[in-house]
């Protein structure tokens, strides 16, 4: 039985359309980013597309039609051993992997690493060969990329956040969300000022700035405050983290087309932190420092006293008040009554003029000499607070020290601070009891002087 003959307009249809198939053929093959080649089961080639031209300098019309690549492609030595290493994929199921050394048509040698495959005829058996390979140090780069990309989407000492085009997380590793304080799934696709309270602005302007094809900003520290979380830390937790941006784009594309920013970020929190605490100690030192030789040239103490003052308020609080009894007592006993002595910056409260301060019962100035320590205050954010305790209008922190000197208690200091500065720690209440002994020694001084010249010591 023979196969039929095809004639006449039917059969130029049939040409046409074989024609058209292979010229699509042709196109998608030079149209692709790998080398391709194929064998048929004798081994001469068949198909040879525009990046093996490229890579090993040899154009279709010289390698189609070709038996082999010995000669040309590949040094005679090595010919027999690459010919039967690609055509025993015909024999193999799936894909076989191998590296050759293979000519250029200059005569140069390029190493290529080839994944070949058997093509299959009409009846299912084998029918030859195609061959996809490209130079070893591309295809290692390659993969050397995708095992960064692992690597770092594991369980990295540092975060990783791939943020998209509309600043929203795409992909993240287990650092980066325990550092934000949720999961990997349940960060994805979250605006970031969902999962920040303070400092997102600073993130979002570094973010668009590399998206928009700007130079990305050299590692630079970043201050965030984390939200309120309902894991171990309910509250919200002000971080440091030292953090890089990388433009991504797609390297496909004509054009950089930009698929995002990787963010890396480490937490650098306690560094920082102990850095300012050291630097915050040195520079207490140093006033407590520069106070002792200003006071030593100081004849009346009580102006001893406001000048230590004066130099202990720099970078720790907005104003101070000297608050002091009567006469001093080695256990105050209620009721208390204090009468103002000095108040610092110079001017910008009244002094007192040894007149009766007007403290309600529950004043932490008060509860300061009742105790013979130091109490600490926040606003509780009514618009009275600070004038019901008459400090200052925009007091939110208050801090007041009891003035002791040789057992006696002589009075109180109070520091007070606004809004725009951190509330009162232990390690302030440390210093200010430092500056209080000080103020302490030299009021005690003043009420000595007073009782020797006989003046009335019961007022400064």
């Amino acid at each position: 039985m023979t196969a039929p003959h095809h004639s006449g307009p039917a059969a130029a249809a049939q040409d046409g359309s074989d024609s058209e198939d292979h010229d699509l053929l042709a196109a998608l093959l030079d149209g692709m980013d790998a080398a391709l080649c194929a064998f048929d089961a004798d081994g001469t080639v068949t198909h040879w597309n525009r990046e093996a031209e490229r890579i090993l300098g040899w154009s279709a019309e010289e390698a189609v039609g070709r038996r082999g690549l010995g000669g040309w492609a590949a040094r005679e030595a090595d010919a027999d051993e690459v010919g039967e290493r690609l055509l025993a994929a015909m024999g193999s199921p799936g894909r076989r992997v191998d590296e050759f050394a293979l000519m250029t048509k200059d005569g140069g040698r390029v190493l290529v690493r080839v994944q070949s495959a058997a093509v299959p005829g009409a009846d299912g058996t084998p029918a030859g060969v195609y061959c996809a390979f490209s130079e070893v140090h591309t295809q290692l780069d390659l993969e050397r990329s995708v095992a960064l990309g692992d690597a770092l989407f594991g369980d990295a000492p540092w975060g990783v956040v791939l943020v998209d085009a509309d600043l929203r997380p795409a992909l993240a590793n287990a650092h980066a969300a325990r550092a934000l304080r949720t999961g990997r799934a349940a960060l994805l696709g979250r605006p970031l000022g969902e999962l920040l309270e303070a400092g997102v602005e600073d993130l979002e302007g570094a973010l668009q700035h590399v998206l928009a094809g700007g130079t990305p900003p050299a590692p630079g520290e970043l201050w965030v405050t984390l939200r309120p979380g309902s894991g171990p830390s309910p509250v919200p937790e002000r971080r440091c983290w030292r953090s890089g941006f990388v433009r991504l784009a797609s390297p496909l594309a004509e054009e950089p087309v930009p698929l995002g920013v990787a963010w890396l970020f480490l937490d650098v929190t306690k560094t920082r932190l102990a850095e300012q605490e050291s630097a915050r100690l040195r520079f207490r030192g140093s006033q407590l420092h520069r106070a002792g030789r200003a006071v030593g040239e100081c004849e009346d103490p009580m102006e001893a006293a406001a000048l230590c003052l004066d130099f202990a308020l720099a970078g720790f609080a907005d104003h101070a008040l000297i608050d002091v009894l009567p006469e001093p007592q080695a256990v105050p006993e209620g009721p208390v009554r204090l009468v103002r002595a000095a108040a610092t910056p110079a001017g910008s409260l009244p002094a007192g003029g040894g007149l009766p301060v007007p403290y309600r019962e529950d004043h932490p100035a008060l509860q300061a000499v009742e105790r013979c320590g130091s109490v600490r205050a926040v606003t509780d954010r009514t618009q009275d607070w600070a004038a019901a305790r008459k400090w200052p209008e925009g007091t939110r922190y208050a801090l007041a020290t009891a003035l002791r000197s040789r057992g006696r208690t002589v009075g109180v200091v109070t520091f007070l601070r606004g809004a725009s500065r951190r509330g009162f720690d232990r390690s302030d209440a440390l210093y200010a009891e430092d500056i209080a002994s000080r103020v302490a020694a030299q009021i005690d001084l003043a009420g000595a002087a007073a009782v020797t010249t006989g003046q009335d010591h019961s007022l400064p």
